[in-house]
């Protein structure tokens, strides 16, 4: 598969010209403070770039949360105006609107208000694009919102109608790393999936299958596997409606290791306890890992071993043997994306002990970058995901990864080779 096919800012002629750039600044804000500034700071290059092409005016547009089409203070973007004026070092003005009277650009760079103010927004409205064009005045779109392509809003697929539309900086590197490392990584080639929902993972998995050499399923994600295996769970999390597609999963699994060399991880042992509080007593627990014949013979046919895991148990981290098992596939590969904890990371345990279900994770991560590997060149690590992207912040380790996502759903559907439609509007390459 060859590299980026759309026209980015570097293939039209800004100078002069009035451009709005959809970005992607859903931050977290607390106290009307950004309190992680990285999505804003993954602009940064595509913004300088715009701006030493001398244009007229750079008016920016994006979203924060979900508002639910309407007015939300707690979900302005007016604080993160303030930081994106310290990162880049000049004046960013703001506007109380992004269409009608109150979004005039009033200076030399623009922030908009949230766009999701505006149920239109998420409806792909097309007169809600022509009020965008109209309020910015714009000449043309750039698209660098990675967190956003996967979803045809007016600010992602609308708007392309009315404007000459395409990439920014970093839209061209995500959808270009991600590409590469799915169509023709470094083997080997290791896949950690994690994260709680597998509903959302599902089409994901079954590519990884395909294109990997070894996939491990770690978190509460990994809950849905063991009881796919009929293992008891506890009261631990896990999705009972799609038990049936995950056993789909797990078979597909299991006979692609029969015909090539491939290894699908489920957890073998975990931590368990009673209460997500890591004060309380934990211990570790034995799980048994099954056969294709006895997944297909479950239920009828009840496993013996499936008792590991107390009614009133939760299972909160994957345990050492697990840990252990991943790490080393991972220090023996090329290639590694990761995506969802291994197990809770955001507990203290006694005496203020921080992470008590984070001994998991922690081991994964130690293993991408080479922590424990020094004889060996590590991995290209590819990281995506709000809880793994989270921790390996507050654990400050986010410069010892070759590439931290800004996306979390357009990751997930570039990796399973589906559609992004914000991408898909913008002017190919000729």
């Amino acid at each position: 598969m060859g590299g980026f096919n759309k026209k980015t800012v570097r293939d039209i002629n800004l100078a002069g010209k009035r451009v709005l750039l959809r970005a992607d600044f859903s931050v977290p804000i607390k106290d009307s403070r950004v309190t992680d500034d990285y999505r804003v700071r993954q602009s940064l290059p595509t913004i300088e770039y715009i701006l030493s092409q001398k244009p007229a005016a750079l008016i920016i547009i994006s979203h924060l949360g979900r508002p639910d089409g309407r007015p939300n203070p707690d979900l302005s973007l007016l604080p993160v105006v303030k930081r994106l004026s310290q990162l880049l070092g000049q004046p960013v003005a703001f506007a109380m609107d992004c269409i009608g009277p109150q979004a005039k650009a009033a200076g030399k760079i623009t922030l908009l208000e949230n766009l999701r103010f505006h149920a239109e927004e998420e409806k792909n409205d097309p007169s809600f694009a022509e009020a965008l064009v109209e309020a910015s005045k714009a000449e043309a779109f750039v698209q660098d919102g990675f967190g956003v392509v996967h979803r045809a809003h007016a600010s992602t697929d609308a708007i392309t109608k009315l404007l000459p539309s395409v990439a920014g900086l970093l839209l061209e590197k995500e959808v270009d790393v991600i590409t590469k490392v799915m169509h023709s990584p470094q083997r080997p080639f290791v896949a950690v999936v994690g994260g709680a929902k597998i509903s959302d993972k599902v089409e994901v998995l079954n590519e990884f299958i395909k294109v990997a050499d070894a996939v491990a399923v770690v978190g509460a994600l990994a809950n849905n596997f063991l009881l796919a295996e009929g293992l008891k769970i506890g009261k631990s999390i896990y999705e009972p409606d799609v038990i049936p597609q995950t056993r789909k999963v797990l078979q597909k699994a299991r006979a692609e290791e029969k015909h090539r060399n491939f290894n699908f991880f489920i957890p073998i042992d975990a931590v368990v306890s009673k209460s997500m509080d890591g004060r309380l007593l934990t211990r570790a627990v034995d799980l048994t890992s099954h056969t294709l014949a006895d997944i297909e013979a479950y239920p009828k046919k009840p496993l013996q071993s499936a008792h590991s895991v107390a009614s009133d148990e939760l299972i909160l981290d994957i345990g050492p043997i697990s840990a252990a098992q991943v790490a080393g596939a991972i220090k023996m590969s090329k290639t590694v994306v990761w995506g969802g904890t291994a197990g809770v990371t955001e507990t203290k345990g006694i005496a203020g002990a921080q992470d008590p279900f984070a001994h998991g994770t922690h081991a994964l991560a130690e293993a991408m970058i080479g922590v424990s590997n020094r004889h060996q060149s590590k991995p290209f690590s590819l990281v995506g995901g709000g809880d793994t992207v989270a921790y390996i912040k507050a654990e400050g380790l986010l410069e010892d990864f070759n590439h931290v996502s800004t996306g979390g759903g357009a990751s997930l559907d570039l990796m399973a080779d589906k559609p992004l439609p914000g991408v898909k509007a913008l002017l190919d390459k000729i």
